[in-house]
């Protein structure tokens, strides 16, 4: 079967992945482009995530697409027919954030598995992210109601597009390298290693696990039967905990997939060999967020204030409102953009501060009068009128400066 089949682990909709979809996209050519909201489609503000995924793509990745919906089943009819026709004519089909169990449940027994299969059929891309990358394994992680709501580790039957496609028994993660747990394990689309070992033990024996990390996408090329990584981080194939991890760069042939070899992986410029290891510690994730970004650009902008650098304070907070226009078509609900707002405000208030007193060192502006007074002070010392010399000490002191006589000298500070 010919088409391509794109995993991303996180950031569909972020500037990281901005060069990944426009690599996309030059396969897919001038064909019709359609955004499928059901992942998200119980969300009160499913029709802001839509807006908001159509406006990335035509501002960040230069494509117009469409929004086909299918929140819930549309009836039979004509509303069902034309969704239909264009899920049926659509050469890039994208479907992102929101909940698997839902998507499932609103795809099950009706005919968009079969179009999503007919897209591949007609030589074109599935770009699935996020929660709808979970639903195409043969099992699908439930992450909400684990997660979210206590429900025991478990697993719900899955589209098992992969397997039909490819021939690969395949269980698709994405998130894999989350850390927003901080000092809990959240890697494994928010499982952890103790969830995903005990999930993993009631696989069928033949399955196994491909990991996508956050802000990475993995191409599936059902025409050439290989894997590619593209974006930030790795993908991982795991099975019953031992691990074969592929960098970015890297394509992997769909039999060494199957089989967890890495012998015919081919090595990209900049690629380097896969290894096999147990997972990793959890770490602290890397400038891919809005709030890393924004956390970054904040710490510039102290150091700048703290070596009274307008320049680099007003480069800072220019930087950070432009990351805040490029985050501000991400589909990614979350607190992040209230939290770059405030180092934004911040930042202006501390600025207008600096303005208030002046930027320059005030030694370097009062010190040659500084200086001066004190030179007349010391010829008064040296001519025994002391009573000159306290008077000029006095009245520096009333000016906000402070001085100190010492073996070598007056030295004076500012209060």
């Amino acid at each position: 079967m010919p088409g391509l089949v794109c995993i991303m682990g996180s950031g569909e909709t972020a500037p990281t992945m901005v060069k990944p979809h426009r690599t996309i996209f030059e396969r897919v050519g001038d064909r019709r482009a359609a955004v499928l909201d059901t992942p998200f489609g119980f969300q009160s503000n499913a029709d802001d995530i839509a807006a908001r995924a159509v406006a990335y793509f035509a501002a960040s990745v230069g494509r117009q697409v469409e929004v086909v919906s299918w929140r819930t089943p549309p009836p039979p009819g004509l509303p069902r027919e034309r969704v239909l026709a264009t899920l049926r004519e659509a050469g890039w089909l994208f479907a992102g954030p929101g909940s698997p169990t839902y998507t499932l449940r609103q795809w099950r027994d009706t005919p968009v598995p079969a179009a999503l299969t007919g897209v591949l059929e007609r030589d074109g891309v599935l770009v699935f992210a996020s929660a709808a990358a979970l639903t195409l394994g043969s099992h699908t992680v439930p992450v909400y109601e684990i997660y979210k709501a206590g429900f025991e580790p478990h697993w719900v039957p899955g589209l098992n597009l992969i397997e039909q496609v490819t021939g690969l028994p395949a269980v698709v993660i994405p998130h894999y390298d989350n850390a927003e747990g901080g000092h809990h394990d959240t890697r494994f689309c928010y499982l952890g290693e103790g969830r995903l070992s005990t999930m993993e033990a009631e696989l069928p024996e033949e399955a196994f696990i491909i990991g996508v990390d956050e802000h990475t996408a993995v191409l599936l090329d059902l025409d050439h039967a290989t894997a590619t990584v593209l974006g930030n981080g790795t993908m991982t194939v795991r099975r019953r905990g031992r691990s074969v991890v592929h960098p970015a760069g890297r394509t992997v042939d769909f039999a060494d997939l199957a089989s967890g070899a890495d012998r015919s992986a081919v090595v990209s410029p900049g690629g380097t060999a896969p290894v096999e290891r147990a997972e990793p510690e959890p770490t602290a994730s890397v400038s891919t967020s809005l709030r890393a970004a924004a956390d970054a650009i904040a710490a510039r902008f102290d150091a700048a204030l703290a070596a009274r650098d307008v320049d680099g304070c007003v480069t800072a907070i220019l930087d950070l409102e432009q990351t805040l226009v490029d985050w501000s078509s991400d589909t990614l609900t979350s607190d992040e953009g209230d939290h770059a707002r405030a180092h934004l405000h911040r930042m202006v208030v501390r600025l207008g501060e600096l303005a208030t007193v002046g930027a320059q060192d005030p030694r370097t502006v009062v010190g040659p009068f500084v200086d001066g007074l004190l030179e007349l002070r010391a010829r008064a010392r040296d001519a025994k009128d002391f009573a000159t010399s306290d008077w000029i000490r006095d009245h520096l002191t009333v000016a906000g400066v402070e001085v100190r006589d010492t073996p070598d000298g007056s030295e004076w500070h500012l209060r």
